[in-house]
This record gives C-alpha cells, structure tokens and sequence, in this order.
C-alpha cells in the first residue's frame, strides 16, 4: 500500500484513519442523543460545528488536520459539517453522487472526511466508493424526489455500475476521507443499530463561493491570504442555542446556492 497521498490521489479515498478512540466516540455519541431529546432534528443540518461544540472538536481534531494538510496544502477552511445518521431498519440512503456537484465553487481543493460515531458496516449502510471516479470530474446529476434520500435535491447518478464500487466500513472513532469528485452511494440501514457519522468539509484557503458573497467558512489551520469567506465562530459552550438560530439561517442561504447550481 502507499502513502495516504499516493492512495487518495489514485482512488479518489483512503480509508481507515484512527481519530478518536472508542470510550471517546460513546461519550461523543451520549453528547447527541442527549441533544437530540432537545433538538427535534439534528440529522443533516448545516455547519453543526458552530453550535455543538464536540462537533468542533472533531473537526479541528489534530490527528485528522494533518491528514487534510497533506492533501491540500497547510492553509485549511473548514466549510461545513453534517451528521449522516441512519436509524435502525429504515429506508433512509444516499444516492450516488459526487459532494462537489451543487455546492458552486470554483476549483475542487476540497476533501471530505466522514468520522464515525458508531461502528458503520455493510449491514447498517457504510459508503461504498467508486475507486479512480475522481478523475472524471463532474458528472452529470438528475433532480430526484425521494423522501428516504438524505440529499437536499435528491441529486443521483443514473446507471453506475455498482459492481465497480467498494465498501468502506468504519469503526466507532475511525474516519474515511474522500475526494469532492468521487462517486459514492450509501444503502438503508438493515441492522438494529444506529448509523452515526459526521462529515467535514475542508477546502483551501484560496477556494471561493462563484454564487453568492455570503458564504462562510472558518480557519483551521495556517493563514488565510485571501479571505473569500466571512468567518464562521465556534460554540461557546456544549449546545450553543444563539449559534443554533444563526445556523438557520446560514442553511437558508446554502439552499439559495444549490438552487442556483442546479439550473
């Protein structure tokens, strides 16, 4: 195997990265679900590291800061970050895709990491990649109305070979990272397990928004020259409401961008 640059720019991923240890992963999980008995939805929200702080944690955590350093460079924004949790026994699934599709911005120094915050396997809907699919570039999505689609649009590419496809499992505390241009998909949950995730987005600081002047991001590392982005704050404390109610917002205006990406 080759070094975790070699193998990200050959498939589009690397996988598996220890983040976290397990006892670490539970007392983040516990974190959630307490929050979750406050907060109706958590699932899928935007910038989630603004208004929990354990989220903010992870997504400065310095183990996996160096793995993005080595893939694009030392100056790094961290754009956004979402849970992806599936229930036990439910239909819920995200088509195949590629991140970078709608988000409009304009080069793709961008990678994604998914930290698991329950083991995620075959049976409880763990990705699956498509190795090399990066290098195609963008590829063209269809607008789909699924209830069970965890993507905002439905946004899918039709007639993937899935016989192409690998699966990536993780551990409880494990991260997978993977290229804004790699195809991927993950299936319903058939386990009696929760499936809990959070994505990282990370970019390069000389990345900007081409659809709107509005967006946000905040610094993680190094300097930022260019300061395309005004500056996302991290929470203040565990669950921070004030930062909540300002990431409603901010999702409304993220809505705008994709609109305008698909049209």
């Amino acid at each position: 195997m080759g070094s975790l640059k070699e193998e990200y720019e050959k498939n589009g991923f690397y996988s598996p990265i220890s983040i976290i240890d397990r006892s670490l992963a539970r007392e983040y999980r516990n974190i959630l679900e307490k929050t979750e008995s406050k907060i109706e939805l958590l699932n899928y929200r935007y910038k989630i590291h603004t208004a929990l702080d354990f989220a903010y944690q992870l997504a400065i955590n310095e183990k996996l800061l160096d793995k993005i350093e080595s893939l694009i460079g030392p100056n790094i924004l961290l754009y956004n970050t979402s849970f992806v949790i599936k229930e036990p026994y439910s239909k819920t699934h995200i088509s195949w895709h590629q991140d970078l599709t709608y988000w409009g911005f304009n080069d793709d120094k961008q990678v994604a990491a998914w930290v698991a915050l329950s083991d995620a396997t075959e049976e409880n809907g763990c990705m699956h990649m498509i190795p090399g699919s990066h290098k195609n570039g963008k590829i063209p999505h269809r607008t789909t109305v699924d209830k069970h689609n965890l993507l905002h649009h439905g946004q899918t590419i039709e007639n993937v070979s899935e016989s192409d496809s690998v699966s990536v499992p993780l551990k409880a505390g494990e991260a997978s990272l993977h290229h804004g241009w790699t195809m991927h998909t993950s299936y319903p949950n058939e386990s009696s397990n929760r499936r809990i995730g959070l994505t990282i987005n990370y970019i390069s600081t000389d990345m900007y928004q081409t659809q709107t002047d509005n967006d946000s991001a905040m610094l993680v590392r190094g300097v930022d020259e260019y300061k395309h982005f005004a500056m996302d704050e991290p929470p203040t404390q565990e669950f921070d409401e004030a930062a909540w109610i300002k990431l409603q917002q901010k999702e409304a205006l993220i809505h705008q961008t994709y609109n305008k990406m698909k049209t």
